[in-house]
């Protein structure tokens, strides 16, 4: 019995969910069920293969939505779940009690684990710590900002490593991992510890050059890094730097995208205002209210740079605002 489970690829939550999916379902489910993970990333143009959906069961987590009729389960959390309203009608009609989603949970993990538990009686104890860990780091429950630059607990270094690394078999030797053992013993397998040295120098890299490139005007950070290689670079360091912002949004391209990240500071001192995955949907793209992307093609850089722009304008503009 072939389950191909697609999740959100360079993300702690997304191989998170992935990994409390095959052990709930193997539970609760099929206990002959064999798993293939494939990673999705937001992209422009089509986020989905439909050739990929090849498995008997085919489940997507932490992902936006797939009116496939070959997708059997989903799982998600994000505001901007559905790409069309046609893909939200069809969700809202289906009468398989194999599709979930709600824009309240921190963490798609959590969110499958009460789903798991409540609906098919699975017993989300023995994951209890990755519960708990996808909810700090997808909800960005960290008591401040050192907390979440300085590295310390092993969730926060494994998301380093999975937010950076450009393995596409690192993620599905991961998973099966993350459902079974303890966060610290996962780091401590050769494939794992062996990247931890050069990325925890490059973090520290990392900081000084936001320091540099970082510009923090009326509660705003801007940056632009699309001339360097700084995928998978830690999203708090910016509020790290600047605690006095509310929201920062940040430049950077990678070898299938330009990326524009927009963010909320968790430990402002005034509440962010603006629902950021409605400014991200204009665009495209999407997320959450405190938090959001848009992806761009590769060479559509400059359309990239003009949207940042436009949106580092509308929330200074939003502060100024508020302000007086």
């Amino acid at each position: 019995m072939k389950v191909r489970v697609f999740y959100h690829d360079k993300c702690f939550d997304g191989a998170s969910s992935a990994a409390l999916f095959s052990r709930f379902y193997r539970e609760r489910i099929r206990g002959d069920a064999e798993f293939v993970f494939s990673g999705l990333l937001h992209r422009a143009g089509a986020l989905f293969d439909e050739a990929q959906f090849n498995g008997e069961e085919n489940a997507i987590v932490d992902f936006k939505y797939s009116s496939s009729p070959k997708i059997t389960w989903w799982f998600d959390h994000h505001q901007s779940a559905f790409l069309t309203p046609e893909d939200a009608a069809h969700f809202e009609q289906d009468q398989s009690n194999r599709k979930f989603y709600d824009p309240d949970f921190k963490s798609c993990t959590s969110f499958i684990a009460m789903v798991a538990q409540e609906h098919f009686g699975f017993d989300p104890a023995p994951v209890a710590e990755l519960v708990h860990w996808t909810d700090i780091v997808d909800g960005a429950l960290y008591p401040d900002a050192r907390s979440a630059v300085e590295m310390q607990a092993p969730a926060m270094k494994l998301t380093m490593v999975i937010e950076s690394s450009r393995d596409y078999s690192f993620g599905p030797r991961l998973i099966p991992l993350l459902a079974t053992k303890p966060l610290a013993e996962i780091l401590e397998e050769p494939f794992v510890a062996e990247l931890l040295p050069p990325l925890l120098e490059r973090h520290q890299r990392s900081i000084s050059i936001l320091k540099e490139r970082t510009e923090s005007k009326d509660g705003t950070i801007f940056f632009d890094v699309t001339d360097l290689d700084f995928e998978g670079y830690n999203k708090f360091v910016p509020y790290y730097l600047h605690p006095e912002s509310i929201y920062s949004v940040g430049l950077s391209k990678s070898s299938f995208r330009v990326k524009v990240s927009v963010g909320s500071n968790p430990w402002a001192s005034s509440e962010p205002e603006v629902n950021l995955a409605k400014i991200c949907e204009r665009y495209g793209g999407g997320g959450h209210a405190r938090v959001g992307a848009i992806s761009f093609e590769v060479t559509e850089q400059q359309a990239a740079r003009e949207a940042a722009q436009e949106i580092v304008n509308e929330l200074r503009a939003s502060v100024r605002t508020r302000n007086h």
